[in-house]
């Protein structure tokens, strides 16, 4: 099953990320004409200095049907109507200046082929955080260690106060720091660089970018996700986005192994030199 995930992740991967990004003027989801009594969930659990615990493994809501088909998917909308949450509305339209704007149309026009990830370089943050595959969290005293099936990929984040190396180099994840405010963790990421894209097929930033990302452990089974991303270099205002963390403990990291079943790049190498564009660009 796990390898039809990832075979879904590659062969499909253009068509999920196209649906990341919202048309310009996209309203809010309407309101539930009637809001049902809440139930009491599950608290979450603390940890020794009284914070809420993020340990665990989670996946993302919309993975749901990838893991456990279409049912596991109605029962946590169900279980989130019955909290009194709201349904997720739909995705924010990138906020891009003009000439970043005419970025994103030329990789939209070329059909999504350059997406880095499809040529398995490691995904930045927040689009890793979207990807559905398990993601664990670790809660220690003085950090957070989050590990991703996905690319292998790892974050160690620091909750002890320390801000940003004097030294940190810039990389696909960016360098994060964190800090409590109340129960939700705050986490800071700067330090990024241009090689990644955000949320869908061409979301491109500057090397300023900003991402802040919320975690708040709401009920035992649930983390809401909030994130924040700034770029004054590409974009007008600041972007935002969120998701629901679903708790898995059967669940576990497996073995990932990207290029090893990556039909893509044979698929986009085709493709570009099918494309006038690409064809004009090497023979001039």
């Amino acid at each position: 099953m796990r390898n039809a995930i990832i075979a879904s992740l590659q062969a499909a991967g253009v068509v999920f990320l196209l649906t990341q990004a919202a048309p310009a003027g996209a309203q809010p989801a309407a309101a539930p004409a009637s809001t049902p009594a809440k139930s009491q969930p599950k608290p979450a659990p603390r940890a020794a200095n009284g914070k809420p615990d993020l340990s665990g493994m989670w996946i993302i809501t919309s993975a749901l049907p990838l893991f456990e088909g279409e049912q596991a998917l109605a029962a946590a909308r169900a279980s989130d109507q019955a909290l009194g949450r709201p349904p997720p509305g739909p995705p924010e339209a990138a906020p891009y200046k003009p000439e970043y704007e005419a970025k994103r149309q030329e990789f939209l026009a070329r059909r999504g082929i350059d997406d880095p990830m499809a040529r398995c370089l490691l995904t930045g943050v927040p689009r890793i955080q979207f990807r559905p595959l398990p993601l664990e969290i670790v809660q220690l005293p003085d950090r957070v260690i989050m590990l991703y099936e996905i690319h292998h990929a790892f974050r160690i984040i620091p909750t002890d106060g320390r801000g940003h190396p004097d030294d940190v180099e810039p990389s696909y994840l960016g360098d994060s720091v964190a800090h409590w405010d109340g129960d939700t963790l705050v986490v800071e990421v700067t330090d990024f660089n241009e090689k990644t894209w955000l949320m869908g097929v061409g979301t491109v930033h500057s090397d300023k970018l900003k991402v802040t990302e919320r975690y708040t452990r709401d009920t035992f089974d649930t983390i809401r996700y909030q994130v924040t991303m700034e770029d004054p270099v590409a974009f007008t205002k600041p972007w935002h986005a969120e998701e629901t963390f679903r708790l898995r403990p059967n669940e576990r990291i497996r073995e990932y192994e990207c290029i090893e079943n990556n039909e893509d790049i044979t698929r986009f190498e085709k493709l570009l030199q099918e494309d006038p564009l690409y064809r004009t660009t090497t023979q001039n």
